[in-house]
């Protein structure tokens, strides 16, 4: 037996060395890629490790609800009821290998539909947020949940329900289906309603489920939104869309408008339109339009109402007193233009200021508001009146009361424009050529009713906090001398005159209760210019009491088809029922 050489000895020792070098050259350059990741890169591929497992969701808020006042109590009329969203992220359904044909099968048992519509979903590509079904209920969500397909998620969502129907739908507005507040107080209130929504980090299992016990995880806990407490007084507010509605039926008519406001504070206590809508229906409204408040939202030249406000300011200025007679032309050459009254005003004559309102002198408006220039049409006379409806009355701006889309409405300036400002003067002096909304017009007159403070019109009563912490609001004063206290009490006998010469059936007791008001039939502005000789709107502003006004009430009906004028015709009688309501409700406290 011979021994190996020397020669191939040494050859064999320095294999094993290279071998060995190369081993240790091995895992040295796993040595050093494992340093380099745990030590050097340990945060980067934290994160990249958590990213595939952390699920991150917002937390829905509690969306405030809403109440009202029925007679001592308050009742809701806007709750939530939590319904679930199921939506699938295409993404991890396709790196989970999840079946899309099983998950689409078992939606469509479980909610109903074609699992070749969901099946499309599942696989929809340029998305992690692919949506199933909305409004599922909690018993769905929990029966498809439970197959725990990797890729299928739900959300907590709150959706409105309405105990009281469609009343003051279009006051109250709706939410739509991504939680957002649309028109009404929904819109204006928005932020206070919604909360703050919360969030949740956790780490997660294969199909989405947190892992309670990681560390990782993060919840911070949503704050409810505000629940509100409307000034509404809804046995006042159904019988205003009841009576309305009718009103509107029997008119012909193409809408309507009217609120009842409390005057010594701004306070709404009933508003509403026709037609209306279901908010619960909202989606399967075919016209947007009916969403608005047009009681705020839908300015239009008011008509003789206006009257109520150049009288008031003439008052004010101490160039007319309640007494004062004057001689009528039966017009006035302006510019150009006639402006005339109706044959049924006797022609030239001396008139009063009594018969100027219950006759609805065009004629005599335009000599108040010469009156105001010193005895003729002039910028003197129209720079007052200017001041008088924007800053006095607040007209051509919104009033701030919380509902979306207030309008501002249309004051011209005063300023000679070289195109018949006189005449346009004139016109608004009689309710045309300017523009105002229902509102505008009831807090105005209530600014000089109530003795010259203008309180800005306002809908919540109370607010209160998700800890409980309840915000009672205070009336503010927009402007406190709109007018003289004493022009309050000498418009309030001027309007009752007119009331008792109207020839409203049934007569109201004046010496039980004051009730006085003012029509309004406007013409109709073209488009191009000019005015339609055949449509008109008719309107009203009025009050009820008894020792002082209590309620203000302006009506507008648009475009009625009556006998005679559409103030008298369309308006006045709302306005009657409406007060012989407030009336034989006992909203009203007679006289001692």
């Amino acid at each position: 037996m011979g021994f190996p050489e020397h020669g191939t000895a040494i050859s064999a020792v320095k294999r094993v060395r290279i071998w060995y070098a190369l081993l240790v050259f091995v895992i040295g350059i796993f040595g050093v890629r494992l340093f380099y990741i745990q030590i050097i890169r340990y945060d980067h591929y934290k994160q990249a490790a958590l990213a595939d497992q952390l699920k991150q969701e917002q937390i829905p808020a509690t969306r405030g609800i809403i109440e009202a006042h029925e007679g001592d109590s308050v009742v809701p009329v806007v709750l939530n009821q939590r319904l679930y969203t199921v939506f699938a992220d295409p993404v991890d359904i396709k790196t989970y290998k999840t079946d899309p044909s099983k998950v689409a099968a078992a939606a469509a048992q479980v909610l109903g539909g074609s699992a070749s519509d969901y099946e499309k979903d599942l696989k929809l590509a340029g998305t992690r947020y692919s949506v199933l079904a909305k409004k599922v209920s909690q018993q769905q969500r929990d029966t498809l949940m439970g197959y725990r397909f990797a890729g299928l998620y739900s959300e907590e969502q709150d959706y409105r329900t309405y105990p009281q129907s469609a009343l003051a739908s279009q006051l109250l507005g709706f939410v739509n289906d991504d939680g957002v507040g649309e028109y009404g107080v929904e819109q204006d209130l928005d932020t206070q309603l919604k909360g703050t929504p919360g969030e949740l980090k956790a780490i997660t299992d294969l199909n989405g489920v947190p892992l309670a016990a990681s560390k990782n995880n993060i919840q911070k806990a949503p704050i409810a939104g505000n629940n509100l407490v409307l000034t509404l007084d809804l046995g006042m507010q159904q019988q205003l869309e009841t009576m309305l509605a009718q009103g509107t039926k029997d008119d012909k008519a193409e809408s309507a408008s009217a609120l009842i406001m409390d005057p010594n504070t701004g306070a709404i206590k009933a508003m509403a339109n026709y037609p209306t809508y279901d908010p619960s229906q909202y989606q399967n409204v075919s016209d947007p339009s009916v969403f608005e408040n047009a009681a705020v939202s839908s300015p239009i030249e008011v008509g003789s109402i206006m009257k109520t406000l150049t009288t008031s300011a003439a008052l004010d200025q101490g160039v007319i007193t309640p007494s004062t007679t004057f001689y009528d032309p039966a017009h006035w050459l302006v510019d150009g233009f006639n402006i005339t009254d109706i044959e049924e005003d006797g022609g030239p004559g001396t008139q009063s200021i009594a018969s100027l309102l219950n006759l609805s002198l065009n004629t005599g408006a335009t000599w108040e508001l010469m009156q105001m220039g010193g005895g003729q049409l002039n910028a003197k006379g129209r720079g007052i009146w200017n001041d008088y409806m924007v800053n006095h009355f607040q007209l051509g701006k919104q009033t701030g009361i919380e509902q979306g889309y207030e309008a501002t409405g249309y004051v011209p300036s005063p300023r000679d424009n070289g195109a018949g400002i006189d005449l346009t003067y004139a016109n608004t002096a009689f309710g045309q050529a300017m523009t105002a909304t229902p509102l505008q017009m009831g807090a105005a007159l209530s600014s000089v009713l109530n003795g010259g403070t203008y309180y800005q019109p306002y809908l919540v009563d109370q607010t209160i906090s998700a800890d409980g912490k309840t915000t009672d609001t205070k009336p503010k004063v927009v402007e406190s001398h709109t007018v003289a206290p004493k022009v309050g009490q000498e418009m309030i006998p001027l309007m009752q005159y007119v009331v008792d010469h109207h020839n409203i059936i049934p007569a109201f007791d004046q010496s039980k209760y004051i009730v006085g008001g003012k029509t309004g039939t406007a013409q109709i502005a073209k488009p191009g210019g000019g005015y339609y000789d055949d449509e008109f709107n008719g309107t009203y502003v009025g009050f009820v009491g008894g020792s002082k006004v209590q309620y203000v009430i302006v009506v507008f009906v648009i475009k009625p088809h009556v006998a005679g004028y559409a103030g008298a015709g369309a308006a006045q009688p709302i306005f009657a029922n409406l007060a012989h309501m407030l009336i034989n409700n006992s909203y009203v406290t007679p006289k001692p």
